[in-house]
């Protein structure tokens, strides 16, 4: 199945993992936004622990063409995305991730090297710098719009432009225009840079 054909595949259930600061929860609720401006239907679920900078966080998306039924945690998700590698080893990050799913890491780490390490046979693999292009761009480790930028790599729910957008609408509101054209050109790097192998859902 070609990358492009996984746009049809709806609904997907995607997980996040990340640490406190790195912009998780924004991330996913970009990601719902940007979903319903095409018309979809989004659920975008926060899971916070401890909530101080720093502190493994999680995150749930749901899209579908319909309502989702579901209202609780991402078991089972299709898509799992990383924003902080070190979290690897120390969270149980592939939990619930289905046979063929998709893994998305904030990585410098080749995909070939990744898929070794953790011997990830059964998924597609897409790795990208994130915190590499966020630190370039904004001087900070806040990686969430090239992980979005990858994730749209490969699995392209909506447009980069619709992506583009919303990303201006939401930052737009609190951050200077500096800072929200940095984020949309680490949206593009993200897209660009990201290393993919395997195929999913055979």
């Amino acid at each position: 199945m070609s990358v492009e054909a996984l746009a049809l595949k709806l609904p997907v259930e995607v997980r996040w993992h990340g640490r406190g600061g790195q912009g998780v929860v924004t991330a996913s609720r970009l990601l719902a936004e940007a979903a319903l401006k095409e018309g979809l239907f989004p659920q975008s679920l926060p899971d916070f622990g401890a909530e101080r900078s720093g502190a493994p966080l999680m995150a749930y998306t749901r899209v579908g063409r319909e309502h989702p039924q579901e209202r609780g945690h991402v078991l089972e998700p299709q898509v799992v995305v990383v924003l902080d590698s070190t979290l690897l080893g120390r969270v149980k990050i592939l939990e619930g991730l289905i046979q063929g799913g998709i893994l998305v890491v904030n990585t410098s780490a080749s995909c070939e090297a990744l898929v070794d390490r953790l011997q990830l046979r059964d998924l597609l693999v897409c790795t990208v710098d994130a915190t590499g292009i966020a630190m370039k761009l904004l001087g900070r480790n806040i990686p969430n719009s090239p992980v979005l930028g990858a994730f749209l790599r490969v699995v392209p729910i909506v447009p980069l432009g619709v992506m583009e957008e919303t990303i201006k609408e939401r930052l737009g509101l609190r951050m200077g225009a500096k800072v929200v054209q940095a984020n949309l050109e680490a949206l593009h790097q993200g897209y660009q840079r990201a290393q993919v192998r395997g195929v999913a859902w055979n």
